[in-house]
């Protein structure tokens, strides 16, 4: 018997069924014969299928299941799966990291998996899996042989970063940075920083990677990469390339294959992981070229014929910001145009932070600024020089506008993901 198969025996007490069980899964239409399903939200409208299609077990919170041998009833479906998830992770010897932060949590993701993979068996977080109901997920697609899995832990309230390592227990932790996400539920930064600092707790400090330009996470006691003279690992050299950016730390050169001041600090953050795991400059080196990043994080895609920046998976002022600054930098002297889209989840003050990302827009060398949704267009009531700006109502419309206007430029498109501006291109 394999230990998740052990772990899912002891948990729901299933000792009279002779089950064994290979994977785990929620989509009813990836179930493969061994599975357990998981029945959340509307899977259980899916447990006939799942059975016939040769599932080892079901778990659900639907008690007309309850006579059905391959079916496991639980009071709550969810629950049921957070501890199996932690029960199983206690058993394994695989070592976690678990990266937080209010921008660039994907991309670190998957920078540090890269690098570490280059030496190790290591598994991440796919897509966006990183909540209550992911992160559970992810730990349960480990297998006894990982050495390392790399786990993204997202929040939008209070309480949820506990709550993921409590299930997790990393090993290692990293916090990219603090911004002003979730504000609609948090209010301000220093709630912010209290939340996803809560990793701290599970990790010892010399195992805590932070970004150490950060103002909140400066004074925090860890290991700190950054710019600054006072952090221990100082990124020097940097240098924005065609198809990415140089940099130096600890006087070895690295290359990563993706523009802007952000990527290298993403970067930069995966080479102190690596470094303080013991990978050499050659096996770091060579995870930074493997890297495969998430589509949507400043992917450079040409679509009939126009060149597009897809930035589009989310927004919050910083990596707005961010974005707009690797525009401007990295295709100096170029024509661009920058699609700016609704940030969502800002509260209160949300108007002043669309106003700001405005401003910072305005301020540089780019041709046009196209915004779509009503706080953008509220926000550019207060603007005094709306020369370069262009107000549009629907995607329909911007597809028009480029298609018409800018066909030759280099597109940017940035936006929370309820916008969909990605469907641009299409």
């Amino acid at each position: 018997m394999n230990k998740l198969t052990e772990i899912i025996t002891k948990v729901l007490s299933l000792k009279d069924k002779n089950i064994n069980i290979s994977g785990v899964k929620m989509d009813s239409r990836k179930i493969e014969k061994g599975d357990v399903f998981f029945a959340l939200n509307n899977g259980k409208n899916y447990i006939a299928d799942v059975l016939e299609k040769g599932a080892s077990l079901v778990v659900c919170d639907d008690k007309k299941w309850e006579n059905n041998e391959k079916v496991a009833v639980v009071e709550d479906t969810l629950s049921a799966m957070q501890k199996i998830a932690n029960e199983y992770r206690k058993s394994l010897s695989v070592k976690i990291i678990g990266i937080v932060g209010s921008n660039g949590k994907t991309t670190t993701k998957d920078i540090v998996y890269s690098i570490l993979s280059s030496k190790y068996k290591c598994r991440k977080t796919e897509g966006n899996y990183n909540n209550h109901i992911g992160v559970p997920y992810t730990i349960l697609q480990l297998k006894e042989d990982d050495e390392f899995s790399v786990v993204e832990m997202g929040m939008s309230s209070r309480g949820e970063i506990k709550a993921l390592c409590d299930i997790a227990l990393p090993d290692y932790g990293v916090i990219t940075n603090i911004g002003d996400s979730h504000l609609e539920f948090l209010l301000n930064r220093e709630n912010v920083f209290i939340e996803k600092s809560e990793i701290k707790n599970y990790v010892s400090s010399e195992n805590l990677i932070l970004f150490g330009d950060d103002y909140y996470l400066k004074n925090l006691e860890g290991i700190k990469t950054g710019f600054g003279d006072s952090n221990e690992y100082i990124i020097k050299d940097y240098e924005e390339k065609e198809n990415g950016v140089n940099f130096k730390i600890d006087g070895e050169e690295y290359f990563f294959g993706m523009n802007g001041k952000h990527n290298c600090i993403n970067a930069a953050m995966g080479v102190t992981v690596g470094k303080r795991i013991g990978l050499s400059a050659e096996e770091i080196r060579k995870g930074l070229k493997d890297c495969s990043v998430t589509p949507m994080r400043f992917q450079k895609i040409e679509k009939n014929g126009i060149k597009y920046i897809n930035d589009s998976y989310n927004a919050s002022p910083i990596s707005m910001k961010y974005s707009l600054e690797t525009l401007n930098n990295a295709y100096r002297g170029i024509s661009k145009i920058a699609v700016l889209a609704d940030m969502g989840e800002l509260g209160k003050d949300e108007l002043k932070y669309h106003e700001e990302v405005l401003k910072y827009a305005l301020s540089l060398d780019i041709e046009k600024i196209i915004i779509l949704g009503e706080i953008m267009k509220e926000a550019a009531k207060s603007l005094e020089n709306k020369e370069k700006l262009i107000i549009a109502e629907t995607k329909e419309e911007i597809k028009n506008i480029i298609r018409k206007d800018f066909a030759d430029r280099v597109i940017l498109l940035k936006g929370s993901n309820f916008n969909h501006l990605w469907e641009i291109m299409e």
